[in-house]
């Protein structure tokens, strides 16, 4: 399909879009503002903020720090536990050995082991399990039952029990008796404590490697920079010291410092840490730099330009920080199973109660406790809360490795469901900077093809635009002599004109030729011939007579027919608006076997159009320069940025490539699918456990097999939930 817009009657590369006579390229945008690395948050519900360490009001888990840092220890509860675990280990190794074969030593009796359980039991519970009483209290306070409130209460319950059983055992009756005492469950209440402990440390160790991503990234920065002075004197300075305009070497084998262009020297630059592209990348003066790239064989001299908060690493990192800490739509749901998951084991762990205490055989009230206890236990919503915050974190931490930046976590979900991409033209399926295409003399006009480029060439050299650069360039390779202009004059978006060797030239589109007066209807049908190709043209008339035309074009990156394959195989339909003019643009679609083409389009058209394609029913994805396309960007279910070095922060896309390669859309849909696979596997696995365990803990097996779950397999079972969690989200890092 072809559609062409009425209301912008342009020729050529739009002809001569916005001023001058060419497109002019995309300023950059904003950096984002930097996160206090002070600032705390929950994994599982990073809505909530805080300035000091501490716990988690919804869920009770401990906060962690915002944005991660090489200088940071190890996790205070990591060590915290990790210690209270393996100092009273020991200690319920033995309360579980009297516990349950205690009585085949002889020597011992039943009163005193009863008596050495507790001494034994005490600095567990109320030492190593301190902080999970801590957090039962406050889930208790805050009226947000969660995981602590399943934990305290089972650990609780058994040893206030046995507690009970201990100092005032002639409260029981003589069938709660078992081998010369009456039942104590010590054993649970020290052996629940020990398993949680452990099943938080793996949870924890896992947890902190989905920050590895950006703690690799910040690694990546060097510490120092070489500055040069005003003298020309060298110096090694710390990177905090490195100013905007500052004059940097930068030796081969080093890292880039900070983002700026080079002014002297050719070498070639390793970008793959932050690009995900493995070439090394050529540069010469006037190329870009990247912060924390690595220099090849040759030496260089750059002007910084971004340091600090503003560099593309530490936006990548804030980025990155933010999509990590951000909440998929999946996990609303999770969140709100797992507020009345938890209420209703409360009452089931109520129910089993009384059904053992009435029905149950004797001891009645021990099955009781236990069956209530081993479903308070086994219970525990962490896993679900945990489903879908991990694949998260990993995923957003393994697309930052490959270029490819997501705002948030809504944005990894919709990814999936796209099946129609709008992309502009220029910058994203072509490079954004013309080159030369071709020279014509008018017939008849007495001036040969290599004295309109000179005399082209001549009047361009003062002109900063791209195409006028394309020329010169072209000129320069030919080794053509150029002049110098005079009396220039630059009409806003329709071309130049000035004196060159004492001729009147002028440059620019049918508007610039028919103002003066020149009659190009012996160039038209060359014109078209080059719009055909994809190339914009530019009339040249010399004193008053047209005399040719030069074309140039903005070349087809190389990664773009890939793209397209790669895309078309996921099926999706590809939609071209651009505000080139509708024959350009035609031709390279044509090219290319893009699907849809729209010529001549401004921003709200490409909105438009973008509406129009939603109202239809499909789920649209605008890829575009995140600046003039912004207001697409934002209308589209994904907008995605093509980021082009230093333009990386682009707030108005959903994702960012950092390279601008169109390949990594297909990318980052192959990790969107992936992410989203991940978290269903996750959430459809926590489920699951609650459902068989819930009713194995409540003794439903018993009746036909004889079958109970003990309390210490249910804490068991419940760390090992969690754990498994966390490491299928980890899986991702190999997606």
């Amino acid at each position: 399909m072809v559609h062409q817009h009425e209301h912008t009657q342009r020729e050529g590369h739009g002809d001569m879009l916005h001023s001058h006579y060419g497109k002019h390229g995309s300023g950059p945008s904003s950096a984002q503002d930097g996160q206090d690395s002070s600032t705390y948050t929950c994994p599982m519900h990073p809505q909530i903020r805080q300035s000091v360490p501490g716990n988690c009001p919804i869920c009770g888990m401990s906060l962690e720090p915002l944005m991660p840092s090489l200088e940071e220890g190890p996790d205070p509860e990591l060590v915290s536990f990790t210690r209270r675990f393996w100092w009273t280990l020991p200690l319920t190794i033995v309360v579980a050995f009297l516990g349950m074969a205690g009585h085949y030593v002889p020597w011992l009796s039943a009163t005193a082991r009863t008596w050495i359980e507790l001494v034994l039991t005490i600095p567990i519970v109320f030492w190593a399990g301190w902080p999970f009483f801590v957090r039962w209290a406050d889930s208790i306070r805050r009226l947000s039952p969660n995981m602590w409130t399943l934990i305290g209460t089972g650990v609780g319950a058994a040893f206030l029990y046995s507690l009970a059983a201990t100092l005032v055992p002639g409260w029981f009756p003589a069938g709660f008796e078992a081998h010369g005492r009456v039942g104590v469950y010590y054993e649970a209440a020290a052996v629940i404590v020990s398993l949680t402990l452990l099943g938080q440390i793996l949870e924890l160790r896992a947890r902190s490697q989905t920050s590895a991503a950006i703690k690799s990234l910040l690694g990546l920065a060097p510490k120092t920079a070489r500055r040069i002075g005003a003298d020309g004197a060298e110096e090694d300075v710390p990177l905090t010291h490195v100013h905007i305009g500052d004059l940097l070497r930068v030796r081969p084998g080093e890292k880039v410092p900070v983002d700026g262009v080079v002014i002297e020297g050719r070498s070639t630059v390793d970008e793959s840490m932050l690009t995900g592209e493995p070439m090394p990348v050529e540069k010469e003066p006037g190329g870009r730099l990247i912060g924390a790239t690595i220099n090849g064989g040759g030496s260089l001299v750059m002007r910084a330009e971004k340091v600090g908060a503003q560099t593309v690493l530490s936006q990548i990192v804030q980025m990155v920080a933010q999509a990590q800490r951000s909440r998929a739509p999946m996990q609303r749901l999770a969140d709100l199973v797992s507020f009345w998951f938890v209420l209703a084991v409360l009452a089931i762990a109520v129910i089993t109660v009384v059904v053992w205490g009435v029905f149950g055989p004797e001891p009645r009230c021990t099955y009781a406790l236990l069956n209530a206890v081993a479903v308070l236990i086994i219970a525990c919503p962490c896993a679900l809360g945990l489903a879908t915050p991990m694949s998260i974190m990993v995923a957003t931490g393994r697309g930052a490795t490959s270029g490819i930046l997501f705002r948030d976590a809504e944005a990894i979900e919709a990814l999936r469901t796209i099946d129609t991409l709008i992309v502009d033209k220029t910058g994203t399926l072509t490079v954004g900077k013309p080159a030369f295409h071709s020279v014509a003399a008018a017939p008849g006009s007495g001036f040969t093809e290599e004295e309109v480029l000179r005399l082209t060439a001549s009047l361009d050299q003062g002109s900063e635009h791209p195409l006028a650069e394309a020329f010169v360039t072209e000129a320069r390779r030919r080794g053509l002599s150029l002049s110098k202009a005079e009396e220039f004059e630059s009409g806003t978006g329709i071309g130049v004109r000035g004196r060159v060797d004492g001729k009147r030239i002028a440059l620019g589109n049918t508007a610039l030729m028919q103002e003066l007066g020149v009659d190009v209807a012996a160039l038209r049908s060359l014109a078209e011939e080059r719009r055909s190709q994809g190339a914009s043209v530019v009339f040249v008339a010399i004193d008053g007579r047209a005399a040719g035309l030069v074309a140039a074009a903005d070349p087809v990156k190389e990664s773009t027919p890939e793209a397209i394959e790669q895309l078309h195989r996921a099926g999706i339909r590809i939609v071209m608006a651009t505000g080139d003019g509708l024959t350009t643009a035609q031709a390279v679609a044509k090219q290319l076997g893009i699907d849809e083409v729209h010529g001549e389009v401004r921003p709200q058209d490409k909105v438009d159009l973008v509406a129009s394609l939603q109202s239809k029913g499909h789920r649209v994805a605008m890829a575009g320069d995140g600046i003039n396309d912004a207001p697409a960007l934002a209308r589209a279910n994904v907008g995605i940025a093509m980021g082009t070095g230093t333009d990386v922060a682009m707030n108005s896309g959903h994702v960012t490539l950092v390279k601008g390669d169109l390949r990594g859309i297909a990318r980052a849909r192959q990790l969107s699918q992936a992410t989203v696979a991940n978290m269903k596997q996750n959430l459809v696995f926590a489920l699951i456990y609650n459902a068989l365990g819930v009713p194995i803990a409540a003794g439903i097996l018993y009746p036909a097999f004889g079958v109970l779950l003990s309390p210490m397999f249910a804490a068991l079972a419940m760390s090992l939930s969690s754990v498994s969690v966390v490491f299928n989200a980890l899986r991702l890092r190999k997606a």
